[in-house]
């Protein structure tokens, strides 16, 4: 199927992916602009799953302070090469993930960070919450499992709604489109977020 190059250009603008991406996805798709996407997030995905063992050992630290200087982020992000790390594609994604930081609060990168010892404490204290509720213990514990993928959401950074584009996914869909087009691994390694008062 011939694909049009003004849906090839659409695709692009909204996606960042390259020209042969976007066709490939469009021809994968059938002309349809939404379907493409989802087929270059699920290639991404590959892609990312592919990168994910390769080491990161370049990046960059980010700073962020937030206007009045009131909150401030530091955010290391690695990828594979110096080339990559110059380039304004990531260096953009690093200061998006310091604003991000700043504005969401999470505790950690990613679920793997949480201490054991955190989840058994957020898991009893929903469990204390259903206590009184009546309801069978199966039933209690699929609440609970549905309230931890809450607590997730908030608490680690690769968890939360992107808030530049929530249209994007979440922080770690963004993570893995960058990945697919810089085709390195790239990785948000550790954060600081410091707020005055707190």
């Amino acid at each position: 199927m011939a694909v049009e190059a003004r849906l090839v250009k659409e695709l692009r603008e909204i996606s960042g992916a390259g020209v042969l991406d976007c066709k490939k996805a469009l021809e994968e798709a059938g002309g349809s602009v939404e379907e493409a996407l989802k087929w270059l997030r699920e290639h991404g995905v590959k892609v990312a799953a592919r990168k994910a063992g390769r080491e990161a050992k370049e990046g960059q630290v980010v700073s962020y302070i937030h206007t009045g200087g009131r909150i401030g982020v530091l955010v290391e992000v690695n990828c594979e090469t110096d080339f990559v790390a110059r380039t304004e594609e990531f260096q953009a994604f690093g200061r998006q993930v310091a604003m991000q930081i700043a504005a969401s609060a999470p505790e950690v990168v990613s679920r793997d960070d949480v201490p054991a010892q955190t989840l058994e404490a957020e898991k009893d204290i929903y469990r204390a919450q259903l206590r009184d509720s009546g309801k069978p213990a199966n039933i209690v514990e699929k609440i609970v499992e549905g309230r931890m993928e809450k607590y997730f959401e908030e608490a680690c950074l690769l968890e939360q709604e992107w808030i530049h584009d929530p249209a994007a996914g979440k922080v770690r869909d963004v993570l893995t489109a960058l990945i697919a087009r810089t085709g390195e691994n790239v990785v948000i390694r550790r954060f600081s977020r410091f707020q005055i008062g707190s």
